[in-house]
């Protein structure tokens, strides 16, 4: 497929993460993970706002009763609809932050972790419920990255960067199970990040150093690819008017001479059709 990304918002974000649509407030909510900023959009208007975390910030999803719900270096917190922050869950280990996370259809948080150092088996993969209790996913992990559900629910697609694999589970209330290869991306191609699930059930999943977004059929057949101009794009959602826009996050961080849009928010118009997403419950 040949399509050609547009500039959504024209940034320098060092780590560009984890793009949602809030579907309550019509926006798209991303992350500049180092920068410690969540950032929002309004396609329809322009409006952009920008909130400064007191630290590094994985990811950041719309929460049921309004505010945000942002996975932080030490744990995972809770922005009211009226600014006040508190801790959900306080977890600080040395060394260690989040990186992405997604709201699965029962409105529990999926969140993910890495060492800063990226050393292997460093990082988790945990489901934290509405009221906080956190259980543990026992796989190793190193790099967790993009997590999304089947439109049916009843599978979930995971990525842990350095497998080089798109893997996927069966969930079975509230856990997963049966984990198995649904696509590995090939070497030299870059590495795979965050991901989003179309209403067919496809996988898209961000290339990291790969300067380019695919889309995996349900069988895990390589079913298109879209090349971008900027060499590390990191995840991926759909958002906007019928949820057929797809929005890009990119990243500038450890590139001696970044492409000027490395850093922005890209959008590929009318790219598909995304599923309506689950705020978080609590």
């Amino acid at each position: 497929m040949s399509a050609r990304a547009e500039v959504a918002v024209r940034e320098r974000a060092v780590l560009g993460e984890g793009p949602t649509w809030d579907a309550e407030a019509r926006r798209l909510i991303w992350v500049d993970i180092l920068s410690s900023r969540v950032h929002t959009y309004d396609p329809s208007t322009g409006r952009r706002t920008v909130m400064v975390t007191g630290q590094h910030v994985g990811a950041a999803k719309p929460r049921a009763g309004g505010g945000l719900v942002v996975v932080l270096r030490d744990g995972i917190g809770l922005h009211d609809a009226d600014g006040s922050f508190s801790w959900l869950v306080h977890d600080p280990v040395p060394g260690r932050r989040g990186n992405d996370a997604a709201v699965a259809p029962d409105g529990a948080l999926w969140a993910g972790t890495m060492r800063y150092d990226e050393a292997e088996g460093g990082g988790s993969l945990s489901r934290t419920a509405p009221d906080g209790a956190v259980t543990l996913v026992p796989e190793r992990v190193t790099i967790s990255n993009g997590t999304g559900w089947s439109p049916d629910g009843r599978l979930m697609y995971y990525v842990d960067t350095p497998t080089r694999r798109v893997d996927v589970f069966d969930v079975d209330g509230e856990r997963v199970l049966n984990r198995r290869t649904l696509a590995t991306v090939e070497q030299g191609a870059g590495w795979p990040d965050g991901l989003t699930v179309d209403a067919d059930g496809c996988v898209w999943v961000a290339l990291w150093d790969g300067a380019a977004v695919r889309r995996y059929a349900p069988d895990g057949r390589l079913d298109r690819t879209v090349e971008l101009p900027v060499r590390r794009p990191t995840a991926c959602a759909f958002g906007g008017s019928g949820l057929r826009d797809l929005y890009i996050s990119t990243a500038r961080t450890g590139l001696d001479a970044p492409h000027p849009l490395s850093g922005s928010l890209l959008v590929l118009p009318d790219a598909g059709h995304g599923t309506a997403g689950t705020p978080f419950a609590g």
